[in-house]
């Protein structure tokens, strides 16, 4: 299954894989079916998030802690394939076509779902983001992710269907539903949005600073002097974006660097997009952006990622998880969704981790014209994880219909068209700069209207249907 994923990207293989768990779900053995269900999910998600363990281990506390940390944190993931045999067997033990067609599709979108919300969300590896270079991506500006995600279930049970009794009848049954679906999405292919203006020239910095050193007071002066060269580069573009927590110090410790920076960018009429933390007042930090204008505006990030920018319950455990990479202080969310103003465009600020969450980017259209995404994937070293997230951000364009301009620390740096594809792309682990046009784009896809409230919909419809129909067999076998 991970091999569906970037950076691999066999998208087929997801149909395949996920017909495979379903078909073990049909086993006889109740026991036999929950094991494998587990093991399953302990190789998907074993090797889909291995980049906790790079995480951990070389930005915490050594890797003891983090095998450890990510050998709990894996097991916890297992169980949501578990969960998915575990519910439909228990709906529908005869494992018929209701089950494998319906009831496991919907059970594995729901157990997606859940995971947009549980224990914070991690809404990682969903299938739908395997499809984001096929056909089946032309349905995420309707019903998003999970919609792909059910699209694929769909075909996957109908696939296991087939496999457990293989007939001509159910091979033709198969194939025509497939065909029909195809045929059906040249429907929803079309611009759900619209150019607003001209296009813009835009600067994409990726200054490539080593996580280790990043917070280093002796490597500071090399960070800034890195992003000011960049940057002078550059001016003349509309705006000009640096990554998360490009300033390694505070914003009001950096108050007259950027003063200095804004008012050479001015002359040059460019505006700044930076990421920086920020400390207020009554001490609260927050991963923020700011936009050098006049007035700056400022987006505080309201996605936090636990014990990577805070530590949950720090009333209670003190330091005691430190060990898992703390920040240097815990950040508080941003509460409100609202754009900045960027060279007299809404732009539509997501702080790394916020860029996995769909229905949360929904928040900010369809005010914002272009999406613009600042990340330090640093932390992920060279692993799965950074190609994985830029894959999920990608998705974003897709679903809300707007060009994402992508600035990060060490890569991915990129610009995503409002189509999900790739119009430029940085090097990773080197120091680059991308220039791009980009057109504002207005109006709002089905998706962002409606989130994922059709999806669940369709959830609650089938699981409900198998939920009436074990209880009208319960009551006609207790008569």
């Amino acid at each position: 299954m991970p091999l569906a994923f970037a950076p691999v990207g066999w998208a087929w293989l997801a149909m395949i894989a996920l017909a495979a768990f379903f078909a073990l779900t049909a086993q006889s053995s109740k026991r036999q079916v929950l094991w494998s269900a587990y093991l399953f999910g302990l190789g998907y998600f074993g090797v889909g998030v291995s980049w906790v363990f790079i995480s951990i281990s070389q930005y915490g506390n050594g890797p003891v802690v983090a095998g450890l940390a990510t050998a709990a944190f894996v097991s916890l993931l297992a169980l949501f394939p578990w969960g998915v045999a575990y519910l439909v067997r228990r709906l529908r033990p005869e494992m018929d076509a209701m089950a494998l067609w319906l009831g496991l599709p919907a059970a594995w979108v729901l157990s997606e779902w859940m995971r947009t919300w549980f224990l914070t969300g991690f809404p990682w590896l969903f299938i739908g983001y395997s499809q984001t270079d096929t056909t089946l991506a032309t349905i995420a500006p309707v019903f998003g992710v999970l919609g792909v995600s059910f699209l694929v279930a769909l075909f996957a049970g109908g696939l296991a269907w087939v496999i457990l009794g293989p007939s001509l009848r159910r091979a033709a049954v198969a194939g025509a539903v497939l065909i029909v679906t195809l045929a059906g999405l040249q429907l929803l292919d079309r611009e759900w949005t619209q150019p607003a203006a001209d296009p813009i020239d835009v600067a994409l910095l990726q200054g490539n600073i080593a996580q280790d050193k990043k917070w280093d007071p002796d490597y500071r002066e090399i960070t800034i002097e890195r992003y000011q060269a960049l940057t002078k580069q550059h001016l003349g573009a509309d705006i000009v974006i640096w990554p998360e927590a490009a300033i390694p110090m505070w914003h009001d410790q950096a108050k007259e660097y950027l003063a200095e920076l804004e008012a050479l960018a001015d002359q040059a009429g460019t505006l700044l997009m930076i990421g920086v933390p920020v400390r207020e007042a009554d001490g609260r930090a927050y991963n923020a952006v700011v936009s050098l204008s006049d007035p700056s505006g400022f987006y505080y990030k309201r996605h936090l990622v636990p014990f990577g920018e805070y530590v949950p319950f720090r009333e209670f455990l003190g330091s005691a998880l430190d060990v898992l990479g703390a920040p240097m202080s815990d950040f508080t969310p941003g509460r409100d969704a609202h754009v900045l103003n960027a060279a007299g465009v809404p732009v539509g600020a997501l702080i790394c981790y916020e860029a996995v969450f769909g229905a949360e980017v929904t928040e900010l259209l369809p005010e914002a014209q272009v999406l613009v995404n600042v990340s330090n994937d640093a932390w992920f070293g060279s692993s799965l994880g950074p190609l994985q997230h830029f894959q999920m951000a990608r998705m974003r364009a897709i679903e809300t219909g707007r060009d994402l301009l992508r600035a990060t620390n060490t890569g991915i740096t990129a610009a995503v068209s409002y189509e999900g594809k790739i119009l430029k792309r940085a090097p990773q682990f080197r120091v680059a700069s991308l220039s791009v046009e980009v057109t504002p784009r207005t109006g709002a896809t089905p998706y962002v209207r409606w989130r994922d409230w059709p999806v669940l919909g369709v959830i609650a419809l089938g699981l409900g249907l198998l939920l009436l129909l074990r209880i009208r067999q319960y009551h006609r076998l207790g008569t």
